[in-house]
């Protein structure tokens, strides 16, 4: 059944039901050998907000398959619509299938806010992911965030829990149509809860940080420092001792 407050009829349910058991996780965990660090932080039920780094158009098929299946129909990814409804067939799928947010990057949402289904998405009791720098990322830093998840988060009182991807950028780098094989894994962090009184460019910063903290020892160790609980190399007099998790 869809999480309360779902929106979703029972066609839309089926339809994304099933491509969740017979084409997402399969994918995801088998093909791509998925592995996922935390799952016991990732919200069970909404409305919440789900933020990660943006690598790949698959970060949001990796996302979804993070979730349970009970509240996989009420599951919003707020996406582009320059690039997810300029064909209406990929724009049917898109949007009943996947169940994006379309967000109109040149020109804002009917009420000159390109969030507004997002927040009304969380009010209905649904879970939103978002990808904050806004584009796939092609370079070693991660870009400036916007405010949007902030605004949202602090408008409806949600949590925000970050999750850092990592293998996807090399798996379909951005330009790219063909998919390389290689590990990949999803890296969940410490739920946001943010304060009564919070300022949006504070909840910001504090979002920004959970991710980019991991971002930098993944740029200077590698994939594998992007474990929740990973340790920073331990040097020993004479020689090097890695401390990292099993």
């Amino acid at each position: 059944m869809a999480g309360q407050g779902s929106r979703v009829g029972p066609g839309t349910w089926l339809l994304r039901q099933a491509f969740s058991w017979l084409f997402v996780r399969p994918v995801i965990t088998l093909v791509l050998g998925l592995k996922v660090r935390h799952r016991e932080r990732l919200p069970v039920d909404g409305p919440a907000v789900l933020v990660a780094n943006h690598n790949s158009h698959l970060d949001t098929l990796v996302l979804m398959s993070l979730l349970p299946y009970s509240v996989l129909p009420s599951v919003r990814p707020v996406a582009a619509a320059d690039y997810f409804l300029a064909n209406p067939l990929v724009a049917w799928f898109s949007t009943r299938v996947i169940g994006i947010l379309p967000v109109d990057r040149g020109r804002g949402g009917a009420a000159g806010d390109p969030l507004a289904g997002a927040a009304d998405a969380l009010s209905e009791g649904e879970i939103v992911l978002i990808f904050p720098e806004g584009t796939r990322s092609t370079s070693r830093t991660m870009a400036k965030f916007k405010h949007g998840v902030s605004l949202l988060a602090l408008e409806k009182k949600v949590p925000v829990v970050p999750v850092f991807l990592t293998g996807l950028k090399k798996l379909r780098p951005k330009g790219s149509r063909e998919i390389f094989p290689g590990p990949v894994g999803a890296h969940i962090l410490e739920p946001i809860y943010f304060p009564e009184g919070t300022e949006v460019p504070d909840a910001t910063r504090m979002i920004y940080d959970a991710l980019n903290t991991v971002h930098m020892r993944v740029g200077q160790y590698g994939d594998e420092a992007a474990h929740p609980d990973w340790q920073p190399p331990v040097e020993a007099e004479g020689e090097n001792a890695t401390a990292a998790p099993a």
